[in-house]
This record gives C-alpha cells, sequence and structure tokens, in this order.
C-alpha cells in the first residue's frame, strides 16, 4: 500500500539563459503583446545551460518522497536517454517506478525555458511519449494508495480522467487533482459529478476562470462557482498574490513571504500543490498549516533553477505565513472571522 500514487508527465527540461535573447514590446504578432527574439541565421552564445527533470506527475512526486511519504509514479517516458535519466532520479528520490511505460513510438517529453537572464522566459515544449499512455498500460490490481494524485493530463488519458476518478472513489483512496485545460473543457455536468468525488482540487486562476467562465479577479463569484461543484475543498493559486482555500465553510487567504528569491518558476505549481497536499495529510487536515507548507516548499523551489530543486524534506524548518480566515455564510457572503 502506497501513501501516495502519482499520475502525470514526465520531461526532460532544458534552460538556456542569454543576454543575445532580445525582448520586443507592443508586437501585435505576439499573444502577450511581446516577443523573444533572435537574429536569424547567426549562432548565438548563451550564458547558462541546465538541463533537469520536469513534467507535473514526477514534479509532485518528488516532494512527496521528501516528505517522508512512500511514493509511486504512472507514467510513461520514450526509449531514449532522457527517459532512462529520469528513471535514474526518480529511483534516487526512493519512488517506485514499476508503473512506468517505455513507449517507443514517440521520445520523452522535452521543454526549453528560454531566458534573457531575467524572470520572464519562454518555454519551448515537445508534447511526447506521456501524452501515449493508455488505460491498459496502468496495472489497475496493482494500484493501491492512501491518496492518488492527479497532474494535468492530456493525450490518450485525458479522456479516461471520470473513469480514473471512479476507480479511486470506488476503492476508497483520496484524490487530489490538479486539471489540464484539456480536462477543464468537458462539459460542466460532466465535471460536476467528476469533482464531487475530488478531495483536494487545485487551479490557479486562469483555470479557475476557465472552469467557471468567470473573470479571473472577480474571486468572490469565482468561489461561489466552485463551491457549487466541488464538494471536496478548492484551491486557488495566484502566483505573487498568494493562495485562496476554500473548504465550503470557511475561505482561507495567504500572502507568500515578501523577501522570497525568485530564480526560476518553473514547478512552483506543483511544488506548492504538493507542500499542501504533504501538510493536509501530516497535520491531520488543517488548512493553515498546509497553505503554510505549501507556500514554503513552493518559495523554496522557487530559489533554485529546476522543477524538483529547492524542495523541503520532511525535517526542514521554514518560516510560516500569516494565514487569514473568513467565514462564509449561508447566502456565499464572506465575513472576517
Amino acid at each position: 500500500m502506497y501513501d501516495i500514487i502519482t499520475f502525470g508527465s514526465a520531461a526532460q527540461d532544458i534552460h538556456v539563459k542569454s543576454k543575445a535573447f532580445k525582448i520586443l514590446k507592443d508586437e501585435k504578432d505576439f499573444l502577450t503583446g511581446e516577443g523573444l527574439c533572435l537574429a536569424l541565421g547567426s549562432k548565438v552564445d548563451v550564458e547558462d545551460i541546465i538541463f533537469a527533470s520536469g513534467g507535473g506527475g514526477t514534479n509532485v512526486a518528488a516532494t512527496f518522497a521528501k516528505q517522508g511519504f512512500k511514493t509511486a509514479f504512472c507514467g510513461a517516458i520514450g526509449a531514449d536517454i532522457s527517459g532512462l535519466e529520469i528513471v535514474k532520479e526518480l529511483k534516487h528520490l526512493k519512488i517506485d517506478t514499476r508503473f512506468v511505460v517505455k513507449k517507443k513510438e514517440k521520445h520523452t517529453n522535452a521543454s526549453v525555458v528560454i531566458s534573457n537572464t531575467g524572470e520572464d522566459r519562454t518555454i519551448l515544449v515537445y508534447r511526447g511519449a506521456s501524452d501515449m499512455l493508455e488505460k491498459k498500460d496502468i496495472p489497475w490490481k496493482k494500484i493501491k494508495a492512501k491518496w492518488i494524485y492527479l497532474a494535468p493530463l492530456s493525450g490518450s488519458l485525458c479522456d479516461e480522467f471520470a473513469e480514473i476518478v471512479d476507480f479511486a472513489h470506488k476503492n476508497k483512496m483520496k484524490i487530489a487533482c490538479n486539471p489540464s485545460k484539456q480536462q477543464l473543457m468537458l462539459p460542466e455536468e460532466k465535471l460536476k459529478n467528476i469533482f464531487c468525488k475530488i478531495d483536494i482540487l487545485f487551479l490557479n486562476q486562469e483555470e479557475a476562470s476557465i472552469l467557471t467562465k468567470i473573470p479571473y479577479e472577480n474571486e468572490k463569484e469565482i468561489f461561489k462557482k466552485l463551491d457549487e461543484l466541488v464538494c471536496g475543498i478548492a484551491v486557488m493559486t495566484k502566483g505573487g498574490e498568494g493562495v485562496s482555500v476554500s473548504d465550503g465553510e470557511y475561505l482561507y487567504s495567504a500572502l507568500p513571504n515578501e523577501d522570497r528569491k525568485i530564480v526560476d518558476t518553473t514547478g512552483a505549481g506543483d511544488s506548492f500543490a504538493a507542500g499542501f497536499l504533504s501538510g493536509y495529510i501530516r497535520f491531520n487536515k488543517d488548512i493553515i498549516k498546509s497553505i503554510q507548507l505549501g507556500l514554503a516548499n513552493s518559495e523554496g523551489n522557487l530559489s533554485q533553477i529546476g522543477a524538483k530543486t529547492g524542495l523541503l524534506g520532511k525535517k526542514d524548518n521554514f518560516k510560516r505565513v500569516e494565514v487569514s480566515k473568513q467565514l462564509c455564510t449561508e447566502n456565499n457572503l464572506c465575513i472576517t472571522k
């Protein structure tokens, strides 16, 4: 019996920094209004290049293992060097890899993270073997855990979202989930049926807005809708603005430490979610302590390059942020508690 089995992607991340990458502003051809550009046909020197593993499924597994939980990862890699290195790293972290499947048809997922040494970055994403994991690849009779964590699913397994949740629910496993945008595009009634079986739902502001169809700045309205859809705990991360959490009775909010050091934001959402769930399990469902551990774990991750660096271990001390708590009344208006 595992404490936690994570489902999701495994990837090779390559971080490249160069002052030669120029930022062009007020560009209508780019969705964000800005572009990261290079001289065409030139050879460009880079100041630094770092190889690290990523992917939502393995990122959260790393935190759970470091927090002392018996952890396994279920996902797909390619039959290549990157895939083998990821498995080697997972084993080093004492994460069980028996549920990892090799796919010869595609390479291991990969991301190239490009920046000009500032905080802004552009990510080139190759969605490879992880998208090929199918229901038939999973030895369901051996999937036995107290918790199932579903990182963003895409490809073949995304179509099995409801079935995976039903499987865990019927087998009395707790479920935490950070759905992909593809999963959030399912019909509302189908999502409501799924989310009623999920114990903790993790979303960022953009994802919460997509799900509820409410502008992300209208937080109160978003949580009214989330409380209708989610039977368990709804968590919304807000980047530098911190996090808000609803258990249907109380709304909790916290800001990150003002003096935190931000070197790389890769994996920040995964490190928060995994830290929150670790705290929720360890501290007997104490949401305040869960938020504090989640933010501290994310802060450690932000201070270093890579999605699995800087993560907290079970015995590591950390600075606890202040968490506010509001009581939600029957008409869904929140008053300070």
